[in-house]
């Protein structure tokens, strides 16, 4: 009969990793959570001026220009958006707490949605729209 004291060692070793690495997991994310912006004057300071551009989970960049006097322009002229909607349209921001909100005349049905930004490098960051949906953008100039 084989002895199943040693065999059964490293697939104990291997759940205990597995283990720590959760605990560790669920650490980082807890910590993450603390990186959100907090301050309506952070938010105005990162976009302000700037050109964000949202990954697009089918390749490529869609560019937001966040305009001092509280225009936002979005072009998707080149991911080809023209075919589905307006590829280019001009609505507002501004920022309510500590969340970016915009609105478009025909985009998103005209409706308001707000974002919470988590800057996770110097022109790199992380978005989590009042829906739940979230994604990754770069900070241009």
């Amino acid at each position: 009969m084989p002895d199943t004291t040693t065999s059964n060692q490293p697939i104990s070793k291997l759940f205990a990793l597995a283990a720590v690495a959760a605990t560790l997991a669920t650490m980082s994310v807890g910590a993450a959570k603390a990186d959100w912006l907090l301050d309506g004057n952070q938010v105005r300071a990162l976009v302000t001026d700037k050109r964000i551009y949202l990954k697009v989970p089918f390749g490529g960049e869609f560019p937001l220009f966040y305009a001092s006097n509280g225009r936002v322009t979005g072009d998707g002229t080149a991911l080809g958006l023209g075919r589905h909607l307006a590829p280019r349209e001009t609505g507002r921001w501004w920022v309510s707490g500590s969340q970016l909100c915009q609105q478009f005349p025909t985009w998103y049905k005209g409706k308001t949605s707000c974002f919470k930004l988590r800057p996770t490098g110097a022109a790199t960051l992380r978005w989590r729209r009042d829906d739940g949906y979230s994604g990754r953008a770069r900070i241009g100039g």
